[in-house]
């Protein structure tokens, strides 16, 4: 396991594999896909079987919880990690939510950030625009409201959050 969190596959020999042996190789997926083939061709050749062509994927990790298949294409595991790169764990969290229908656009405009709850992400929406000012300023105390009950009015249609950890808690608008 590598120290730091790159989205990473074990790519097997079947060759070897069907043969009872062991024969693969750890790759880092943050890179073009032409460098990933690349790294599969490298693991072949150094077969232990002669004319090894086929491959499967048989482990992933730091992938946030994203399953990935054992003939998942190439390309779209370069595109994902690079995306998960950029965009961290939150977008991770999208892509299983929304399935193969996530795209980076659709993440881009209903990502609102990492909240502790969805308490904590109305009150500082609140916050944010003023509406805890101007309740103050007509003498209305924020202790007043109850925030989980607005939540639970947000987070019918218009929310949606994903707990992640203690007060780690990724809030998305749904589209």
């Amino acid at each position: 396991m590598t120290q730091d969190n790159t989205p990473r596959i074990y790519v097997a020999c079947l060759s070897a594999y069907v043969n009872g042996k062991l024969h693969g190789e750890w790759i880092d997926c943050d890179r073009d896909a032409d460098d990933i083939w690349k790294e599969i061709e490298k693991m072949l050749e150094a077969s232990p079987e002669p004319d090894a062509e086929e491959w499967a994927i048989h482990a992933f990790e730091n992938w946030h919880g994203i399953e990935i298949s054992e003939n998942e294409d190439i390309e779209s595991i370069a595109e994902l990690a690079e995306l998960i790169e950029e965009h961290g764990k939150a977008f991770a969290v999208y892509c299983q939510h929304y399935g193969t229908d996530a795209s980076v656009e659709d993440f881009q405009d209903s990502y609102m950030g990492e909240y502790e709850d969805e308490e904590d992400f109305v009150y500082r929406m609140w916050e944010d625009v003023g509406t805890l000012k101007q309740l103050e300023e007509i003498g209305i105390n924020e202790f007043y409201i109850d925030w989980s009950a607005v939540a639970r009015d947000w987070f019918i249609n218009d929310y949606f959050s994903v707990e992640v950890g203690y007060k780690e808690t990724y809030i998305f608008r749904h589209y």
